[in-house]
């Protein structure tokens, strides 16, 4: 839902990154290289990228009792 403040195989931090790679990818640009000059060099960090998907504004929309 929120991407984690630090990798879950390495613990390299990588929340810092995320909003300036969601810009850039939104703009068009190849997230390959995009997560390449942001020095995510790592899989296991570049896979949380990949794999994420936002579902916090879906789940905002529900209630608490």
């Amino acid at each position: 839902m929120i991407i984690p403040v630090r990798c879950f195989s390495c613990g390299k931090p990588v929340a810092h990154l995320w909003a300036e790679f969601n810009e850039r990818v939104n703009k068009g640009e190849d997230r390959g290289k995009v997560m390449d000059s942001l020095g995510m060099k790592r899989y296991c960090c570049r896979a949380l990228f990949l794999g994420h998907v936002d579902l916090i504004d879906t789940t905002s929309k529900f209630k608490k009792f």
